[in-house]
């Protein structure tokens, strides 16, 4: 233990350790309030889940063809041609990848989508796509849209260091085919607007008809899920038979009890008072809510004791990442060699064992705290749909730190296990890959399959 008090460090972790686990009892809460805020979101009133309708709806399966992707959420643009054998089997025939320059993220919008139409002509040059046929096209635009069909939906408001002028407020599918037209490209056919949550989804239940849930858990976190057309009440649609996945946007969830540790972080963010569970769960916080924890208590003499290098490393703002944690996490070394090589590295030379022990119990307790309201939320949509988890549930995810943290997957199926005992069986959650691109070809096939009704129901 630290060289200053063994006792203060125990008192301390004991304290982060009452404020930071989460009981059964407190899942079943949050399972609760989840549920309230589905209802109110549903039905378009105030809450904290936003429940965005996607006007389309899982596949048979049957789907088949050859589509056009694109994929824009960051600062790599990708473009790729997608078949489908209509067999439940997805082939990315070809794909490109461009990187997006500053002066394209933050200039016009006509500029952005004149980049992202020079992309797939290149695209079609490069990999020689016979430009005589026509393809059906589904654009993924991983930034908040209100979505107001298939394929027509406005843009909120930028994300993820995007601020091209002219594109908030505006319809992205008619800037894009705006575009299109300007370059005289004729093939293609914007045939839907996708989310990468939703694209998850569809993906995976593409091939396997249980999938009801899509989840993203990487940089950020999102789910969403099939609902009936009769509990969308927001949408007044006259068919009530159907079905149609909702994009929850779960990550604004704000029925959680947060630390002091919690709202330092939130002040400190680009968004304060903004998506606590995201705060509370996604690769993009992690790291920043553990190096908060650690600094205070090097500052208090618990953690590298006498090592001002130390105090300096950890002072600095994201200085700690997820990635991180997720390389301490998993050292199995005798005496967390590649933790001190961590550490080393990033200038803490004076380490000890205890230190990097005491590092990775915290890594462990922000860890499993994000893997236990990951699995409340995903409770809560499951057992919406499905109280007495009578029926088979696949729940397809996909992001980094479901897919590399080390033991996340199993933290999650241990609340399941507590909640539901032998019941948690009916819950399987697979990875599921590349829902911006396979998924987003599905729902053009979707859309291609069916007529399509502008503000209306599919």
């Amino acid at each position: 233990m630290p060289n200053s008090s063994p006792i203060a460090y125990d008192e301390f972790i004991s304290y982060l350790d009452k404020f930071f686990c989460i009981s059964i009892d407190d899942i079943k809460t949050v399972i609760s309030e989840f549920h309230a805020e589905m209802r109110k979101g549903l039905s378009g009133n105030e809450s904290s889940l936003k429940m965005i309708p996607s006007f389309v709806d899982r596949p048979r399966g049957s789907e088949k063809g050859k589509f056009i992707a694109l994929d824009l959420g960051g600062t790599n643009f990708r473009v790729l041609a997608v078949e489908l054998d209509g067999k439940g089997n997805t082939r990315i025939s070809a794909v490109s990848k461009f990187l997006i320059k500053k002066q394209d993220m933050m200039g016009t919008g006509e500029q952005l989508f004149d980049f992202i139409v020079h992309c797939i002509h290149t695209f079609f040059i490069d990999n020689k796509i016979d430009t005589k046929k026509t393809y059906d096209l589904a654009f993924t635009f991983s930034f908040p849209v209100e979505q107001t069909s298939i394929a027509a939906g406005k843009l909120i408001s930028w994300t993820k260091g995007f601020t091209a002028s002219g594109v908030e407020g505006e319809d992205v599918i008619i800037l894009l085919n705006e575009a299109l037209k300007k370059k005289n490209i004729q093939c293609i056919r914007v045939a839907a607007l996708a989310n990468d949550t939703v694209g998850t989804l569809v993906a995976r239940s593409y091939r396997d008809s249980t999938c009801d849930l899509g989840v993203i858990m990487g940089t950020g976190t999102n789910a969403c899920y099939q609902e009936k057309l009769s509990n969308i009440k927001k949408m007044g649609c006259p068919d009530t038979k159907g079905h149609m996945i909702i994009n929850m946007e779960w990550g604004n969830f704000d029925k959680l009890r947060r630390t002091y540790y919690d709202r330092r972080l939130d002040a400190g963010s680009v968004n304060p008072g903004k998506m606590y569970l995201e705060k509370m769960v996604s690769g993009m916080y992690l790291g920043e809510l553990t190096r908060l924890i650690a600094y205070d208590m090097i500052k208090r003499d618990l953690l590298f004791n006498n090592e001002p290098s130390a105090m300096e490393g950890f002072s600095k703002k994201d200085s700690l990442k997820t990635e991180h944690m997720s390389l301490i996490a998993g050292d199995e070394t005798k005496n967390l060699e590649i933790t001190r090589d961590f550490l080393t590295e990033n200038g803490v030379n004076k380490n000890m064992l205890y230190d990097r022990q005491a590092l990775k119990q915290l890594c462990e307790l922000v860890s499993s705290r994000a893997a236990a309201i990951g699995a409340a939320a995903i409770a809560g949509v499951i057992t919406w749909k499905d109280p007495d988890l009578k029926i088979k549930h696949t729940v397809g995810i996909d992001g980094t730190l479901f897919e590399k943290y080390p033991g996340f997957d199993q933290k999650i199926d241990t609340v399941f296990e507590k909640l539901y005992g032998k019941k948690a069986v009916n819950i399987e959650l697979v990875l599921a890959k590349d829902g911006s691109g396979k998924g987003a070809a599905i729902i053009a096939a979707i859309a291609a399959q069916v007529e399509k009704k502008t503000n209306d129901c599919p």
